[in-house]
């Protein structure tokens, strides 16, 4: 990738724990946020207000994929969605952003993430798209690579 050149994000890969999640057609919500505290403080007769960093929160992002046979990530979101077993399904989730020759050049994990929502397919008679299947996980923790 030359200097200057912004990063394509159209050829990227997810994984949970060690297992490539396939057909995936959209990652969104990527963010980390903390709280901000305001500080109010008389000095020398003034009013000062001051922002500083807070507690970091967590956060949420949403898979989209093809409706398809994967069983180890179907697996997983049965695990908290069905049973309830929030504890034992946390995994680690790996977002790699890769250039057109496969490599990856940024990697964004997410740690200790568990399914906390699943929305499955639209149906409409007559209409001839895809089946696909969104999934929100909640991740305690993030780390940009």
């Amino acid at each position: 990738m030359a200097q200057g050149d912004a990063l394509s994000t159209h050829i990227f890969g997810l994984q949970l724990g060690g297992y490539e999640v396939e057909s995936i057609q959209e990652v969104s919500g990527l963010t980390v946020e903390e709280d901000v505290v305001e500080v109010k403080q008389v000095v020398d007769g003034k009013l000062v207000i001051r922002k500083q960093p807070g507690a970091r929160k967590g956060g949420e992002v949403t898979i989209t994929r093809g409706l398809d046979k994967s069983s180890e990530f179907t697996k997983w979101i049965t695990e908290t969605l069905n049973k309830g077993a929030v504890e034992s399904a946390r995994q680690n989730i790996t977002v790699e952003i890769k250039q057109a020759d496969g490599s990856t050049v940024r990697r964004m994990q997410l740690m200790q993430g568990w399914a906390s929502k699943w929305e499955g397919p639209s149906f409409k008679a007559g209409e001839s798209s895809a089946a696909t299947e969104k999934v929100t996980i909640t991740f305690e923790e993030i780390s940009v690579e």
